[in-house]
């Protein structure tokens, strides 16, 4: 008993010590990192005069390179700090524990928890020295080359996270596995390889531009619906807007995207769902019919005819002829955890006016 207790006393004895000196060699390379990285500059900033393709090109070079420093692919780049974009929430003015993106400085909206970033057993949670926070397994990681481990630093935020998800590899499963370990979150897995499906094909540009579901120079009409009463299959809300033709009027993708559901709905009839970049799910309901080609995965783009008009839904696969045919358009967003129906009628006005002065432009009335 005597023995292991000596032993014991020498044990902590030998801790502390080693505690205290790893302690101060750090805290003096705190103090010079927290001083250098007052001198020094940071990486491209936004400026709120900047047209929106100098942004884009900003944060294409970024992308470009953290790919030559890491083993991921700036599609995929792209799609992380997208769906970072897509999920942020403004940041309150009380302390936090989370680095948000300061949106008029920023160029990626790349975020991490201070305790993450510094690591969780870390007594500095504004630690900003790499080889510290590696001691206390920090994802923080010096991407700029200015020897300091930033969490305000696009560079050294793209580069940390991009360290993390590659470390497991880079083949699609490997990436899929990177990220479900650095979100856990199935939904975060899926969209953020959508959304490099989407770069991979259109590049990285002014994705935003949209379509109406229907031709122009179709016969049609529609009001906002959204939220008034339905009674089939229970008591529920309509989550979208009735846009009205005849049928077989060709039903077009509204936006830059990825097939995400295609087949039949109870409720809906023959549908087709389309994830965008903005994290938009498009729901596209009561169709006639399919393009042909049409699968699930494929890209598509705005304008581009997915389906036709009709009046199925309301029963078995097949159903049809209990409403007139219409077009049922509905916009869900998905902010991560969960993913809520709001009224599309706004943008749909916005679209077709936008489509009409267009037209009226090229000469096509």
């Amino acid at each position: 008993m005597l023995w292991n207790h000596r032993m014991i006393q020498i044990s902590l004895r030998c801790l502390a010590a080693t505690t205290a000196i790893s302690l101060s060699i750090f805290l003096i390379d705190i103090t010079s990192h927290r001083i250098s990285a007052h001198a020094l500059g940071t990486t491209e900033q936004a400026s709120p005069s900047e047209s929106k393709e100098e942004i884009l090109r900003k944060r294409k070079s970024i992308y470009d390179h953290i790919q030559a420093e890491t083993r991921l692919s700036w599609n995929r780049l792209a799609a992380i700090d997208q769906y970072e974009r897509t999920i942020a929430k403004t940041p309150k003015k009380s302390a936090a524990t989370t680095i948000q993106q300061q949106a008029a400085n920023r160029m990626t909206a790349i975020a991490v928890q201070e305790p993450a970033w510094s690591g969780w057993l870390n007594p500095d949670y504004a630690d900003q020295n790499p080889k510290s926070i590696s001691i206390y397994s920090g994802i923080g990681k010096d991407g700029s080359g200015d020897g300091i481990a930033d969490p305000n630093n696009d560079l050294d935020l793209l580069y940390s996270v991009a360290s993390y998800v590659s470390s497991y590899g880079t083949s699609a499963d490997d990436f899929s596995i990177g990220l479900w370990n650095y979100y856990h979150n199935s939904n975060a897995v899926t969209r953020i390889n959508q959304f490099a499906n989407i770069y991979a094909t259109f590049g990285y540009g002014a994705l935003d531009e949209h379509a109406f579901p229907v031709p122009l120079s179709a016969d049609y009409s529609y009001r906002s619906t959204w939220g008034t009463s339905r009674s089939w299959g229970g008591y529920r809300i309509h989550e979208g807007t009735d846009i009205f033709a005849r049928y077989g009027v060709p039903v077009r993708s509204t936006c830059y995207g990825i097939v995400e559901t295609k087949g039949w709905n109870p409720f809906g009839g023959w549908r087709v769902g389309i994830r965008d970049l903005s994290n938009f799910y498009h729901y596209y309901a009561h169709l006639s019919g399919f393009e042909k080609a049409l699968k699930v995965g494929d890209l598509v783009k705005p304008g581009q005819v997915i389906g036709w008009v009709g009046s199925s839904g309301y029963g078995k696969p097949g159903t049809q002829g209990k409403f007139p045919p219409h077009l049922h358009y509905g916009i869900y967003r998905d902010r991560g955890w969960t993913e809520w129906s709001f009224d599309p009628y706004p943008l749909l006005r916005k679209w077709e006016n936008d489509e009409r002065r267009a037209m009226k432009k090229a000469g096509n009335h």
